[in-house]
């Protein structure tokens, strides 16, 4: 028995019986993605192992730097393929008790049939065996979804995106239904004039119409709105520092506008103001079309300038934050609320120090039309781990309905990491199952049994209402 074995996780006969029987097999709706609508269309082949799980994938970058690995080997252009996989081979037994070395055997193991640790000894074996698997139609992009019951998927997606690759999704033969979801964070940064006028030219290009004025932005992003909706998208995305909740008349917000477009950097005080408006406004255009609303609050982004202006954004030096997010939390939703327009609405805290104020942040604005209205959502990032997830299910469970939570995603850019709902399904499952094994549940089958099935699940595909 290898170590990623049947009952790899689960601790006990209870936890066991509830993933075997109510879990395992239930299918993927993996509702929040960075995975690229390009490779969905093309139904990409990867050419080797690392195109598939080393191209994109800040996680593992974060770990080769930390044990000594030089860029050139790490986000290099010029250090051939396999040089940089020998390299990730090498670190992997320094990832003990770090997730990395958990999903390194769960995808080595559920993609290619491999049980063998990846160390240097083992690469070249491995590199040519999961090379060997990956030329075959069966770990084509298409294949892949087929292979893990991916119903559905919700890519991230920019709304001056022309979304043809969605389009071509819509009347291709995939039997995954693919959907976008409404990321404009870019609206916001009046702050940075130069890099946002530059965006609302091509949103208004994207909109058919000019932007010459804060109407006329509303306007457009009113006309991408609705063009993502047409093309099956129920969720928008925000990843923010934190809420908004600096109130400010639509005068005082067209003003920002103004000066943002003569090209006048906002200071702090009026960027927050124009975030505040346009975020209202988001709230209302989502709740009128019966979207669910996410927001990713709390990451501390690109912390290190250097590599930022040397290697972009999103190549792995981005931490927690620790920003105070509870009070303009609740008055952003209290004020879409007060103006009945709180859509469904998922909020994903990166900081477990904050989980419990997040988790009773839900409960203060649940209002009975529908089960599970304000959700707090997964571990995500540096917590969507074994111990993360349980700090995350332990909050929820405490302060509001683990039944009606809405469960896991991937949140990730490789189709490599779809095993992570494997991971947290046995991770759901070995946390009840010790509560049965310890007396704190009653073993009824009948309750717990549903409510498994339903977080893995049923209670997002309700939740969502995607059109299948």
């Amino acid at each position: 028995m290898g170590f990623i074995h049947d009952d790899f996780l689960l601790a006990n006969a209870s936890a066991r019986h509830y993933y075997h029987t109510y879990a395992k097999n239930e299918p993927i709706l993996d509702y929040h993605n960075h995975l690229p609508p390009a490779d969905l269309a093309a139904n990409r082949q990867f050419a080797d192992l690392f195109e598939i799980w080393l191209e994109g994938d800040h996680y593992k970058w974060r770990a080769m730097r930390a044990n000594g690995v030089a860029e050139s080997h790490v986000t290099g252009k010029q250090t051939p393929p396999y040089e940089k996989f020998l390299a990730w081979a090498r670190t992997v037994p320094h990832t003990l008790r770090n997730p990395l070395f958990h999903w390194t055997q769960l995808e080595l193991a559920r993609y290619f049939d491999i049980h063998d640790y990846l160390e240097e000894c083992t690469a070249n074996s491995i590199w040519e065996r999961a090379n060997a698997k990956l030329a075959t139609d069966d770990l084509r992009v298409w294949g892949i979804l087929k292979k893990f019951q991916v119903r559905a998927l919700c890519t991230t997606d920019d709304p001056i995106d022309n979304l043809a690759f969605h389009q071509q999704l819509r009347s291709s033969a995939l039997a995954t239904k693919v959907y976008p979801a409404f990321r404009p964070d870019k609206a916001l940064r009046v702050d940075q004039p130069e890099a946002w006028n530059a965006w609302v030219d091509k949103l208004g290009a994207a909109a058919g119409v000019g932007v010459s004025s804060l109407n006329a932005m509303l306007d457009a992003l009113g006309r991408r709105h609705d063009f993502f909706h047409s093309l099956g998208c129920r969720l928008s995305d925000h990843g923010l520092n934190h809420a908004f909740a600096s109130f400010c008349s639509q005068a005082a917000a067209a003003a920002i506008f103004d000066r943002a477009r003569a090209g006048q950097a906002a200071g702090e005080d009026d960027y927050r103001k124009f975030a505040t408006f346009l975020m209202l406004h988001f709230g209302h255009l989502d709740a009128a079309k019966g979207w669910t609303k996410q927001l990713h609050l709390g990451a501390y982004r690109s912390a290190n300038t250097r590599k930022l202006a040397e290697l972009g954004p999103d190549t792995g030096f981005d931490s927690m934050g620790d920003w105070n997010q509870i009070e303009t939390l609740g008055a952003y939703l209290n004020q879409l609320e007060s103006e009945n327009s709180l859509p469904k609405l998922i909020l994903y805290n990166v900081n477990p120090a904050q989980n419990y104020a997040f988790s009773t942040m839900c409960g203060n604005f649940q209002d009975g039309t529908v089960a599970g209205k304000i959700q707090f959502g997964s571990g995500w990032w540096f917590v969507d781990q074994k111990e993360g997830m349980e700090w995350q299910m332990n909050a929820l469970s405490n302060t509001g309905l683990l039944s009606r939570f809405v469960g896991m995603l991937t949140d990730s850019r490789s189709f490599l990491s779809f095993p992570r709902h494997e991971y947290f399904r046995r991770t759901l499952c070995n946390l009840i199952g010790n509560d049965v094994e310890a007396g704190l549940l009653p073993d009824r089958e009948d309750w717990i049994g549903p409510m498994v099935r339903n977080i893995c699940y049923g209670n997002v595909e309700r939740y969502l209402g995607l059109d299948f």
